[in-house]
């Protein structure tokens, strides 16, 4: 499943890894930070209902509650 991390910030481009202030700051993309410019995030979940509606529940998901999610592709094993 691909997310649009809605609450993440967009202007961060340097984090503390793990957000552990006594590590030097490194640039967000080599860190696992949400920070991102482009907060697009990627999840392997199980689709577990699609309603008629158009909602899709999935899970497990690390993500906020309501978090958008942009599309969903097939895992190949």
């Amino acid at each position: 499943v691909l997310t649009w991390l809605h609450l993440a910030g967009r202007d961060t481009l340097k984090v503390h890894p793990r957000g552990d202030p006594s590590r030097p700051l490194k640039g967000v993309f080599a860190t696992r930070s949400p920070h991102r410019p482009n907060p697009i995030g990627l999840h392997r979940v199980e689709v577990r209902e699609i309603r008629p509606d158009g909602w899709v529940r999935v899970g497990p998901l690390e993500a906020v509650e309501g978090t958008p999610i942009l599309d969903i592709k097939p895992a190949l094993m």
